[in-house]
């Protein structure tokens, strides 16, 4: 790929353009015809190389385009000095697709950030993915698939996980999204623990019925067996949504928190003046 990055204006709804108005838009991949973008929020400053970066995947499980929900935490870890990046990916709405071509996207949109790093002054050996839902499923998959077998561009330091969807096998959820239950057996979150994994944090509400939290909480023993460092924080009486800015500010609030003590905790953040 061109180390010069096509540069989009902002897109979408008035609401969308608003949010995304402070947001340098690349087109990091065009899918027969369609541009997806990637919406980076820079720190403020000229770019300096070797910073950290954190990129989101949204949810809505590969349906809904909701591409502005962690423009917040964009914007956060941005001020926090951080490289932000919000994808897109294909989803059924518009594109007709599944949870296949979401990671395929997904797949690409790390390619896409490992040959850039330069141009966007970013460390690969510093990314921490995130995600809610569907888009927490991209980014399990992406930091637990087997390299030896098929080598990802690079490989998450560490993992932030809203709502996430761990099991989507036959027994879980969402298995029917699939194009059969072999694929949907073989890329859950739930059938990838292994040895050696990216250090995860989990945020998950107890009364969430799309994602259930026992779920998580097994995915979460699994983990820690495996010697992983896996940590789940639970919000009593919190729902799927919960952690949304829109939602609840002081779930926000408080994940937003969690998540930014988490990536001190894995060396990707400075610590705060009064930590």
């Amino acid at each position: 790929m061109s180390q010069i990055l096509q540069k989009v204006a902002p897109i979408g709804e008035s609401r969308d353009k608003e949010l995304l108005k402070s947001a340098s838009s690349y087109v990091y991949e065009n899918e027969n015809g369609i541009d997806l973008l990637a919406h980076v929020f820079f720190p403020e400053g000229d770019v300096q190389p070797g910073r950290p970066a954190v990129i989101f995947f949204h949810g809505g499980f590969w349906d809904a385009s909701m591409v502005t929900q962690f423009v917040p935490h964009c914007h956060h870890f941005a001020s926090r000095g951080a490289v932000a990046v919000a994808f897109e990916y294909r989803i059924s709405s518009k594109h007709q697709t599944g949870p296949v071509e979401a990671l395929e996207n997904a797949i690409t949109a790390l390619s896409w950030l490992q040959q850039n790093a330069e141009v966007l002054g970013i460390d690969p050996e510093k990314v921490a993915i995130g995600g809610a839902a569907g888009g927490a499923w991209l980014a399990l998959v992406l930091g637990m698939w087997n390299k030896k077998n098929s080598p990802l561009p690079l490989t998450p330091h560490a993992l932030i996980l809203f709502s996430a969807l761990v099991n989507t096998t036959p027994k879980g959820q969402l298995s029917a999204r699939f194009p059969d239950n072999k694929i949907a057996s073989k890329l859950s979150p739930s059938s990838l623990v292994r040895r050696k994994l990216p250090p995860m944090l989990l945020m998950h509400g107890k009364s969430d019925r799309v994602t259930p939290f026992e779920d998580v909480a097994t995915f979460r023993r699994r983990m820690k067996w495996r010697g992983n460092r896996c940590k789940l924080l639970d919000f009593t009486k919190a729902d799927h949504s919960f952690f949304n800015f829109n939602v609840s500010h002081r779930n926000f609030e408080m994940t937003i928190n969690a998540a930014d003590q988490f990536l001190v905790e894995q060396g990707l953040l400075a610590a705060l003046p009064d930590e």
